[in-house]
């Protein structure tokens, strides 16, 4: 077996089971879970029509390269929301959504014979660490704290973690906080991969959940077209339709950058038999060539943030993330303790969020933080807020005996 299994950590949701073991909430109250990141707004019907009207292609192998039509389509999107010219024969790559190819971009880009280093930010997506140490690179965390505003401080880093750098994960929006990454933040990543020649692996994924209409996020592509890397050199930017289009079951979404890059990664995904099947990859030309559906969905989201974030404002401090799905909450006890009682007491599920993250150089950033996915219908998002409010509440006289 593989000897780098040993080191993988448990999942975050094996870590919440285990917190939850044992624990029985009210059964008078409805079960609320705003735990797991899974969209429940309703999939777009063309979406599954066209699936359907195209599941007689089954019969036929995909390639692992996708239909020129869906890469076309990919690279339109691309030109369209970023700004930037891509190349569909050589800059894109259809992919089983972002977990599989976040995951599978590490084994086929790490070289483990130079004791390399993946660079990632902490909290992170546990994808990037575990791909990290199965490619036999050692993850290193970027602690994105309060302090930090949950960004990722790359001038801190020091010039040698830097020369053994092959691969850096970073994430913008981000997961958990919904921070984005600006401008000037691409600009400072692009700098340093040029510099110390490694690969920017850029996840997107929740690219096109922001709040203001008219200020959607920064891409990786974006800034580096616009500097005049326009063959996106050491770049690559991972999105999906799961969040954007409410396809999380579809497994769809694309890699698409340097085409040097993506062309080793191809050959790659001809061995990892990875390849969109032909319903899906019809559906998601769909997907892709249509932006009305996703306007609804941010109006969606922008909704729930609104009530949530005004039911618990005046006992604690939170604010509205400027894109993502996720609240990202300063808990008054451990993020652990506050997750126990608001499930024992209110049969409401949050993640803890050290259950995100490690400790780096003596914290963790995420403890004391807990991600809320307001991922369930508003009226369960109202309620969970009322029932999260109480727990606080009923913390606020314990902390001040203290």
């Amino acid at each position: 077996m593989n000897p780098n299994l040993k080191h993988l950590h448990p999942y975050p949701f094996e870590k919440l089971a285990q917190l939850k073991k044992g624990i029985e909430p009210p059964k008078a109250k409805s079960c609320i879970m705003l735990s797991i990141g899974e969209p429940a707004h309703a999939t777009p019907e063309f979406i599954k029509k066209t699936l359907i009207d195209n599941l007689h292609t089954v019969s036929n192998y995909p390639t692992t390269k996708g239909i020129l039509p869906l890469r076309e389509a990919i690279s339109q999107w691309l030109e369209g929301r970023f700004a930037c010219k891509v190349n569909a024969e050589t800059q894109v790559l259809p992919v089983n959504g972002t977990r599989e190819a976040l995951f599978s971009f590490a084994q086929c880009a790490v070289d483990n014979t130079t004791n390399p280093l993946v660079v990632m930010p902490n909290p992170f997506y546990q994808i990037y660490e575990g791909a990290a140490l199965l490619a036999g690179a050692e993850p290193y965390f970027l602690n994105a704290t309060q302090q930090t505003h949950y960004l990722p401080d790359f001038s801190a880093v020091s010039p040698d973690v830097w020369q053994r750098c092959q691969l850096l994960y970073i994430c913008s929006p981000a997961n958990p906080s919904g921070v984005v990454m600006g401008e000037e933040d691409f600009k400072t990543v692009l700098a340093l991969a040029e510099q110390y020649d490694f690969i920017i692996a850029s996840d997107e994924c929740y690219s096109e959940l922001y709040d203001d209409e008219n200020n959607p996020p920064k891409g990786l592509l974006e800034v580096a077209y616009k500097m005049g890397n326009t063959a996106f050199t050491r770049c690559v930017a991972f999105h999906s339709l799961s969040k954007r289009s409410n396809c999380a079951g579809l497994r769809s979404g694309f890699v698409a950058g340097d085409a040097e890059i993506l062309a080793n990664y191809f050959s790659y995904r001809t061995y990892h038999g990875c390849a969109m099947s032909l319903p899906v990859q019809y559906a998601s030309i769909t997907a892709w060539s249509d932006g009305l559906h996703v306007i609804e969905n941010r109006r969606l989201y922008r909704e729930k943030f609104a009530a949530f974030v005004a039911i618990l404002q005046d006992v604690c401090a939170i604010e509205k993330p400027p894109a993502s799905f996720y609240i990202w909450l300063k808990t008054p006890i451990s993020d652990t303790q506050f997750a126990q009682i608001v499930f024992e007491k209110q049969n409401v599920t949050v993640l803890p969020g050290s259950f995100l993250s490690r400790e780096f150089e003596g914290i963790n950033p995420a403890q004391d933080h807990i991600r809320i996915a307001l991922v369930a219908p508003l009226d369960e998002c109202i309620e969970a807020a009322k029932r999260i409010r109480d727990v606080i509440l009923f913390l606020k006289p314990q902390q001040s005996e203290k």
